[in-house]
């Protein structure tokens, strides 16, 4: 990955926008005496998820609306599910499928748009909180100095290329930023190793080495380092506190994914259908079961940094979802559907079409269509066919009258002289 600030297309600009945020939290946090990025990277959070708050509520909202209508557009897929063939059916069901979103006022495709805003913006966050130094002006220049040292010590672009290359820095080269990315993601044992490799810069590297320190020790714990590492380093010197400290990472980053997850589905269990589609709930309860693991996995391996992320991102949504929740369940549905009512009205108005009342479009009926019929025979043509069917009956003299043969034969003459006709 490489670390330097993001230029990929649309999360790029968006991480800047996002980094600006982050460096005003930390000179505020400079400003009261307490730089560190722990405590920064969770009031990032919290800023974050709160701009998305008003996202975060239309997409909850598109969920409860889609619950309600579930069962109509159901309904409408049974009506013509054997009429797949059928090009006018089709018309007709996409027709009654567009008054019921419009019934709800949401649009097919809301919640998908809603996801297509939020992932920029989340991948962004990400960038910025993995790459502290490319937008957090202080921890850049808390780093700089050695960087630049770094640059016309002798031997220090192999030690650096190995360095990078068990930090997982990709792409590295001696530049100076690069050389401050590989540094912002020292571990306690690169610190010990590069001071023993360069004495003649022991001043620079422990002054920088104290200042990260500071910044980058979160309750204890490096924030650079994994909580796996942390817990082996803090096995062989026999310090409990740590290890607990570093299993607590991935267990809270597992319990609070669960929590939000079970927060998000509560949402909707009260007004869920009959109707749901079984298999989209046991999908549903398996990744609930599954992500708050896979959380736990990823958190013991990334660096604390990320654990915090990841927690803090799971408790804000949470205390979110508590709130959104409340507010959706207040939803007068009977008046939500008047007002999306109007407002389709006048849209219909201002392109000159009549009113159209859909709520009462909207309750689909699940009556199959009519098969077409066969044209209905006027009197005057049925009294002709029995006419017919009497003179030929009258003209027969090879059968007996009233016999079966002379009824065969009725029904064969007639047969031929229509197929003359």
């Amino acid at each position: 990955m490489l670390l330097t600030k993001s230029t990929a297309f649309i999360i790029g600009p968006i991480a800047t926008l996002l980094g600006y945020i982050m460096n005003a939290i930390f000179w505020l946090q400079e400003k009261i005496g307490i730089p560190n990025i722990g405590l920064c990277i969770i009031l990032f959070t919290i800023v974050i998820y709160m701009l998305m708050l008003p996202l975060t509520i239309q997409q909850q909202r598109f969920s409860k609306l889609q619950v309600k209508m579930n069962p109509e557009l159901q309904a409408i897929n049974k009506k013509y599910e054997k009429k797949k063939d059928d090009q006018a059916a089709m018309m007709k069901m996409n027709e009654e499928t567009k008054a019921v979103y419009a019934k709800y006022g949401v649009h097919p495709m809301g919640s998908c748009l809603q996801l297509l805003i939020q992932m920029p913006i989340l991948f962004a966050l990400y960038r910025v909180i993995w790459n502290v130094p490319a937008y957090v002006t202080s921890v850049y220049n808390a780093i700089s100095p050695l960087a630049n040292e770094l640059l016309d010590a002798s031997g220090a672009e192999e030690f650096m290329t190995e360095a990078a290359s068990s930090l997982s820095v990709s792409n590295f080269e001696m530049t100076v930023n690069k050389l401050i990315d590989t540094i912002y993601k020292f571990k306690t044992a690169n610190w010990t190793e590069i001071l023993e490799t360069f004495p003649d810069l022991e001043s620079v590297i422990t002054s920088t080495q104290e200042t990260m320190n500071r910044m980058n020790y979160f309750l204890g714990l490096n924030i650079a380092d994994s909580p796996m590492v942390i817990m082996q380093s803090a096995y062989s010197q026999r310090q409990i506190l740590l290890i607990i400290g570093a299993v607590l990472v991935p267990v809270l980053a597992a319990v609070t994914q669960w929590l939000n997850a079970k927060l998000a589905s509560t949402g909707n269990e009260n007004t869920a259908s009959s109707n749901s589609n079984d298999t989209m709930n046991a999908t549903m309860k398996s990744m609930n079961t599954v992500m708050p693991l896979m959380s736990a996995v990823f958190c013991l391996t990334l660096p604390v940094g990320m654990g915090i992320y990841w927690i803090a991102g799971a408790v804000i949504r949470s205390v979110q979802q508590v709130f959104v929740n409340r507010s959706i369940s207040k939803i007068d549905i009977d008046e939500l559907i008047k007002e999306n009512l109007e407002k389709e009205n006048k849209k219909r108005a201002k392109q000159g079409l009549p009113p159209q009342n859909l709520s009462n479009t909207a309750k689909i009926s699940t009556k199959a269509i009519e098969t077409p019929k066969k044209p209905e025979v006027s009197a005057e043509e049925k009294a002709k066919k029995i006419q017919d069917s009497t003179d030929y009956y009258k003209s027969s003299t090879k059968a007996k009258p009233g016999s079966l043969a002379s009824k065969a034969q009725m029904v064969q003459q007639y047969n031929e002289r229509t197929k003359k006709k």
